[in-house]
């Protein structure tokens, strides 16, 4: 019999809130993270976006000064969050060997990256940091975390573009299981709300160009949705083998019930259009976790508000679900975050988890006309969900066809 696995401590900082308790009070209320940029760069380099949903509070006003000067954003953001998730677990002894991280990124440290770029070709190569190369690495925030928490049992990053996260906690489910981890601290990051970025995804067109109206941008299964709104922060989960959390008397937010990930193997940016990796994946998830598709009652759905992307999922769930995903409760948080990239899984899965724990589905805001193509449940206003045993769900996909479910259970 494979090792329950419990999460035990909750942790964000996100566009919408600098911590978890903050972040779910807006998420319950439908508030918009959306703001239009005021950095001297947007008009510089004549950007086509001129709006992203930036962290409600700064990293630098949370670490020491010495901290932020030798991290990336992208690893502030890691380890804002995971010193609450951790503090939130209210664990005070443990055994190092047996305490892991898996903490993913999308993009990693790009504006430590694109800044010494600058510096070498300005002023030379005298003048790049020597810090550049741990701090732009895909692996820093990992890395960050695990010394912070002195885990020994591994640091591992997944760099799955838009599933790295929810891929973390999936890797997360199985380091427990097997054996190697008794505490494994899971998670997501990014900060890549920078020029080139910026400039890079509306270049594919993958970006809302509502500069007019911000708030209103990221508008997930509306007829007039026309891309995503770039966010930034982190999430984090302290996950825990059931007697590991039992010996200490912890709270126990929900069981982590099980997980699904596969491979589109269509196209590096599109998603299959029929959605079949992602209806693997779902239903992968729901094996794992010895579910049913009639126990789910709520998705938080990867739901970008792109005209491509959208569609597609709504193709899995109803192909995994069947006809009973007229009866589940969908929230598309992105329209009130952004998309985190990859950290969106990870914040989303703390949302997943605060609604399992506290029964009530966040909402989707700027649902004015919903595509008739997709036909879901889709939660405007906060609701609550049923009592009883319940299935929860996060889909994560991400550009390289990647697909990552999670699913949380009641305790």
């Amino acid at each position: 019999m494979a090792r329950k696995v419990v999460i035990t401590g909750l942790g964000a900082t996100t566009p919408i809130g600098g911590d978890v308790p903050t972040m779910w009070r807006n998420a319950l209320k439908g508030v918009s993270g959306a703001h239009t940029l005021e950095d001297d760069w947007v008009a510089k380099y004549e950007l086509p976006v001129t709006f992203a949903a930036k962290a409600s509070n700064r990293p630098d006003e949370v670490l020491t000064r010495v901290e932020a000067k030798r991290m990336d954003p992208s690893t502030q953001f890691a380890v804002v969050a995971s010193r609450e998730a951790w503090k939130d677990s209210g664990i005070e002894e443990v055994d190092h060997d047996r305490l892991a991280v898996a903490f993913a990124t999308g993009i990693g440290g790009v504006w430590t990256l694109l800044d010494a770029w600058d510096t070498l070709r300005d002023r030379g190569p005298r003048r790049v940091l020597p810090m550049t190369v741990p701090m732009l690495m895909p692996n820093g925030p990992a890395a960050a975390v695990s010394m912070d928490l002195g885990a020994r049992a591994g640091a591992h990053t997944p760099v799955s573009a838009c599933a790295s996260g929810t891929e973390a906690i999936s890797m997360g489910v199985e380091l427990i299981r097997a054996g190697k981890a008794d505490v494994v601290m899971t998670g997501g990051a990014e900060a890549a709300i920078h020029p080139m970025p910026i400039a890079a995804f509306s270049a594919m067109q993958a970006l809302s160009k509502r500069n007019d109206d911000p708030e209103h941008a990221s508008r997930p299964y509306d007829m007039d949705r026309d891309g995503f709104v770039m966010g930034e922060g982190a999430g984090a989960l302290v996950l825990e083998a059931e007697e590991h959390a039992l010996a200490r008397g912890a709270r126990i937010y929900a069981e982590l019930a099980g997980s699904g990930v596969t491979a589109d193997a269509y196209h590096i940016t599109a998603p299959d259009p029929e959605g079949l990796g992602a209806t693997r994946a779902l239903k992968a998830a729901l094996f794992d976790a010895r579910a049913q598709a009639t126990d789910v009652v709520h998705v938080n759905a990867h739901a970008t508000s792109t005209p491509v992307g959208d569609k597609p999922e709504y193709t899995a769930l109803k192909a995994a679900l069947g006809d009973h995903v007229s009866n589940v409760a969908v929230s598309a948080t992105k329209s009130q975050t952004g998309h985190l990239l990859g950290a969106s899984g990870a914040v989303e899965s703390v949302m997943t988890v605060m609604a399992v724990y506290e029964r009530r589905a966040p909402v989707t805001i700027n649902l004015e006309n919903q595509d008739p193509e997709i036909p879901l449940d889709v939660v405007t206003s906060a609701r609550d969900l049923p009592q009883g045993d319940i299935i929860a769900l996060n889909n994560s996909f991400g550009f390289g066809g990647h697909n990552a479910v999670v699913v949380f259970r009641n305790v």
